[in-house]
């Protein structure tokens, strides 16, 4: 019997193969998820680079924040990944939402990256 971790990271795989196909050329902004924090990154997977990233680890956002693991954190997190993706001149990117369902937290962070700027 698989375990859950075994699940996730196979569910994680599929989503991954499935945008390098559709990419095309594109960055892939992933998203990790904790029990109790949140974290994004835009990858360059054709450089093999990470260009920016955010989480609700950082210490400005942590101050600000009651908790990581909430929709109010993924929200800011997703603000400030858009806002670090602009400067970095990154417009257009493939969401890798990372074997995770699309809603809550997850949804919360696309749904401002996207009122940030970015497309996808």
């Amino acid at each position: 019997m698989k375990s859950s971790r075994d699940k996730h990271q196979r569910r994680a795989q599929r989503t991954r193969n499935r945008l390098k196909k559709l990419a095309n050329g594109r960055p892939r902004l992933s998203v990790a998820r904790s029990h109790k924090n949140i974290s994004a990154q835009i990858i360059d997977d054709e450089k093999g680079v990470t260009v920016v990233s955010a989480s609700s680890l950082e210490k400005d956002l942590r101050e600000s924040l009651k908790t990581g693991a909430d929709a109010a954190a993924a929200a800011k997190v997703g603000e400030l990944i858009a806002e670090r993706a602009k400067k970095a001149g990154v417009e257009d990117v493939v969401f890798d939402r990372g074997g995770f369902m699309f809603h809550g937290r997850v949804k919360a962070l696309a749904d401002a990256a996207r009122e940030g700027g970015l497309k996808f």
